[in-house]
């Protein structure tokens, strides 16, 4: 299929993608464009940027979790109904698992998805050396795919003499600058950028932004760049279409009560609609504010988030909390990921220590700790049978944490690709998984169609009057 499609770049983290990736997507709309964006990477909040300014939900390409074909699949699957995807860039362009490897790089997904590059250069305090940094870029790999660079933090007059150069002695095209503008620096925290909904007035400034880069980019440019990219094949993978193929027609889907709020916002879009694609309706509800689950749930996922930020606030909402440990310990099939892992363990520390009590399905404490903890990605195997992903198969993920707890459980071996780092992790059992590490469901299908399965079972349970919730 022909796909018009750009990749947002950079040399390294803190250049500016996501913020001119979002100009850009506003700038796109406002042309009567319908973009479509994804993140590269395993990366929650970014998307959720992306989200902020379409309105629509904005998807991950990770190269580590699927293979090229199924990274190919999902990328059709949402860019065949928009104008133009927009695709970010993780870490710099060559930053890959491992971190001495190009594999779950942005070069790499460029690569796997044929997608047209462009290098945002932060310029600040640079003038002729841009040059050798970007030639060192274009010819590090000879596919990368790189066609031409956005020179972020400059002056009109900076950028007028080094536009020439650049295009006099590379083979590229220069997109444009951006100057620095005061008023739209994104804060970080221990996870990273903050949320969308942290930031006052965060849609007027983006649109703001976007005025600017209509400015200061060649936005037809760009478009013109993306429109030439090449067809690619989108075709849906023969294992996943076989898989999915009993649940198309259900016409009695199970119900999955997704926790969905301020603390509990870390979840893959795709993970969402391959439930969907299984026959699962999804209910969200907030641990946060709610005072009771939706009712007729037939299981739960609480995914990850900041629930060390709202301990107070979540600990106090004793109903909602007691009723989540009343059906995740009477039988209903859940999973937890990192920050839902944490909520369910007896207690809580929030970020200046004070505990506060949490659902106690788990009789663990949760603590802060002052490192990042088995960051980066994994590979999970379950250690024994009985579990929901079978025996001798595995599934991907990662882990990205400050905190951990006295209880990590032990019914899953974890193992980082080009490292002799492994662990064992996550409680788990026939009809539950609970731990630190974030689950991406495309990466082993067979773990998402087993959970449904059990909350199908479990409903024609409590149908026949065998338990009760």
């Amino acid at each position: 299929m022909r796909l018009p499609r750009i990749m947002i770049a950079a040399p390294a983290s803190g250049s500016g993608k996501t913020l001119i990736t979002c100009g850009l997507l506003w700038a796109f709309a406002d042309r009567g464009k319908k973009p479509v964006s994804f993140k590269c990477g395993p990366d929650y909040i970014d998307p959720m940027f992306h989200r902020k300014v379409l309105g629509v939900p904005a998807r991950n390409l990770d190269t580590f979790f699927t293979d090229a074909g199924m990274v190919r699949y999902l990328l059709g699957k949402a860019a065949v109904k928009a104008d133009i995807s927009v695709l970010e860039g993780v870490m710099g362009f060559y930053d890959g698992a491992g971190g001495i490897t190009d594999v779950a790089s942005s070069y790499d997904v460029a690569r796997a998805t044929d997608t047209p590059v462009i290098l945002v250069i932060d310029a600040k305090g640079m003038s002729l050396s841009v040059l050798p940094l970007i030639q060192g870029f274009l010819t590090y790999r000879k596919d990368s795919r790189i066609a031409g660079v956005i020179l972020n933090q400059v002056t009109e007059s900076a950028y007028r003499m080094l536009k020439g150069k650049i295009e006099q002695e590379l083979p590229i095209k220069v997109f444009g600058y951006v100057p620095f503008c005061t008023g739209l620096v994104l804060k970080s925290r221990h996870l990273g950028l903050v949320t969308p909904d942290e930031v006052q007035g965060l849609q007027d400034k983006l649109q703001a932004f976007s005025k600017v880069l209509e400015q200061t980019l060649d936005i037809e440019g760009i478009l013109a760049c993306a429109k030439g990219a090449a067809p690619i094949s989108v075709e849906d993978p023969r294992c996943w279409k076989e898989l999915r193929q009993p649940y198309k027609n259900q016409k009695a889907p199970v119900k999955l009560g997704i926790a969905k709020d301020e603390a509990f916002c870390f979840c893959y879009e795709e993970n969402l609609e391959l439930l969907q694609e299984l026959g699962a309706q999804l209910s969200f509800f907030s641990p946060l504010h709610d005072k009771s689950l939706p009712s007729g749930l037939d299981g739960m996922i609480l995914y990850g988030g900041y629930p060390e930020l709202y301990a107070r606030e979540l600990g106090g909402n004793h109903k909602i909390k007691q009723q989540i440990h009343t059906c995740l310990t009477g039988g209903m099939p859940y999973l937890a990921e990192c920050g839902g892992f944490l909520y369910l363990q007896e207690s809580l520390e929030d970020m200046e220590g004070n505990r506060y009590p949490m659902a106690g399905v788990y009789p663990g404490k949760a603590y802060r700790t002052q490192k990042l903890g088995r960051f980066g990605y994994l590979t999970l195997t379950p250690r024994e049978n009985g579990q929901l992903l079978p025996y001798g198969e595995h599934i991907k993920a990662h882990e990205f944490h400050y905190y951990d707890c006295t209880e990590n459980g032990g019914s899953y071996h974890g193992a980082k690709p080009f490292s002799a780092r492994e662990w064992d992790c996550i409680h788990g059992g026939r009809q539950y998984a609970a731990g630190f590490p974030h689950l991406y469901y495309y990466s082993n299908p067979a773990f998402a169609i087993h959970f449904v399965q059990q909350c199908r079972a479990y409903r024609r349970k409590l149908e026949k009057g065998r338990l009760w919730t």
